[in-house]
């Protein structure tokens, strides 16, 4: 029996029975010690997002949610969009049911957002909010924790979502939503609502859940799961890597992609659409540096450095060159570091690749001298004592984004940098020893968090 088929004879059930009067602050600990009451060994707690008063949204996941091949269906359990404790604590209650349960334990993966909108719990009325969310996801102030839970469900791809709340817009709307829309161009998944009044009620709202078959989002989520990395490359390159005006490093990486994929796939196209997209630099109808040149800049030169690797020819390798050269004063004497790198971490790619390439492309060890004193540099100002890079003097915050940047910076740099050099060896010690401290911080899911620690 399908999904669709299923749900409309699944009553509206509740969860479990809580009658504590006191509301769940929206500041935290009533949730923590909420959380604290039940049995969470085994589960992956993770985070839906963080509100605009700082608040997180906390998540717990069934391991079986990260592994492509486990077949059992994934169930999630949301609460608190209708505003109070009772959906909370029953989404909680539902969490101890579901471990100690072993007709559910064994048959479903059960995971959980107990409180979707914490700013909002405890009140007597939230402001109702609709899905799929309106508006841009970054930046909307009045949406952005619908826009949270609404990607985080898609990204997740369960088989089916029982939503955790009493008579709300909200809650109706999250339902209504997941069923005919896809999160995240995911696919749809089947939804229902039920109530936090009765006790034993995931049990019962599991029964006729047996032959549960996988969701739209699920079927998707698994294809995607398993493709190859030529798959992946392909289908970015038919977006991204077109264009280059201006000069930056977000699409001189996408151009250099597809090169690379074209070298694999024995498909010469992208390298030719390469040649046409920097010729207009190349002639010198356009300058590569514009107006308002910056790290951004000179690290969009990396364009021309793989042009060059690729042609040998030498107006590629002196646009390659040009960037290489703000190192250097008007006499050719290295300066105190590359330009442009505001004391940010950043320019740990930003500045010391661009040197790398010059180095290799030249085989004038000046480059690669300068490259490793640019590294030095942002190292003395970003480099933490427990090996993670915090993003500029100013904040000792390990922001994902600074230290994703100092980790390709070294490792485009090793793949340029002469193997007897100073500066590999440097490098390569630096790189290790960075990935080691940023392993410790790795999340169970693969990834890291925005601040890494």
């Amino acid at each position: 029996m399908s999904p669709r088929r299923l749900f409309p004879a699944i009553p509206l059930l509740a969860i479990s029975l809580w009658t504590a009067a006191d509301p769940l602050r929206a500041d935290g600990p009533g949730l923590e010690a909420e959380i604290a009451r039940h049995p969470l060994d085994g589960l992956v707690r993770t985070a839906v997002g963080v509100t605009r008063q700082d608040t997180s949204i906390p998540a717990f996941l069934d391991p079986a949610d990260l592994k492509a091949a486990v077949k059992t269906p994934r169930v999630l359990l949301v609460g608190g969009l209708d505003g109070s404790a009772d959906s909370v604590r029953a989404v909680m209650s539902g969490l101890s049911e579901a471990r100690t349960s072993a007709a559910i334990l064994n048959a479903f993966a059960v995971s959980r957002v107990p409180r979707a909108l914490p700013d909002q719990s405890g009140t007597s009325e939230p402001a109702p909010l609709s899905f799929p969310p309106t508006g841009n996801a970054y930046n909307e102030p009045a949406t952005d924790a619908a826009h949270y839970l609404w990607r985080w469900i898609g990204m997740q791809a369960p088989d089916l979502v029982i939503v955790v709340s009493g008579e709300n817009a909200t809650a109706d709307s999250l339902v209504a939503a997941l069923g005919k829309s896809a999160p995240c161009e995911m696919g749809t998944i089947p939804a229902i609502r039920v109530a936090p009044d009765a006790k034993d009620g995931l049990t019962r709202a599991f029964a006729p859940l047996q032959n549960l078959a996988p969701s739209p989002a699920r079927i998707e989520w698994q294809r995607r799961v398993a493709r190859t990395p030529i798959e992946v490359a392909t289908e970015l390159g038919t977006v991204y890597g077109h264009k280059l005006d201006p000069v930056m490093y977000i699409p001189a990486l996408a151009i250099i992609g597809r090169m690379r994929l074209g070298e694999l796939t024995g498909d010469a196209r992208p390298l030719e659409d390469a040649k046409a997209l920097g010729e207009p630099y190349r002639s010198g109808a356009k300058d590569s540096m514009g107006d308002k040149g910056n790290g951004s800049t000179l690290s969009g030169h990396l364009v021309f450095a793989e042009l060059a690797h690729r042609t040998g020819d030498p107006g590629w390798i002196a646009l390659a060159r040009k960037a290489a050269d703000y190192g250097f004063d008007e006499t050719g004497q290295p300066k105190e570091s590359m330009p442009f790198h505001s004391e940010m971490s950043d320019s740990v790619f930003m500045g010391c690749a661009p040197l790398a390439e010059a180095a290799a492309l030249t085989g004038d060890a000046k480059y690669a001298d300068q490259c490793l004193r640019h590294l030095r540099l942002m190292q003395r100002h970003c480099l933490r004592e427990d090996g993670i890079y915090r993003h500029s003097p100013l904040d000792e915050s390990a922001w994902g984004r600074g230290n994703g940047f100092p980790a390709l910076g070294m490792a485009l740099s090793l793949s340029a940098l002469p193997e007897d050099s100073e500066a590999h060896a440097a490098f390569l010690k630096s790189y290790r020893d960075h990935l080691a401290a940023l392993r410790q911080h790795q999340d169970p899911t693969g990834a890291w968090h925005q601040v890494i620690d």
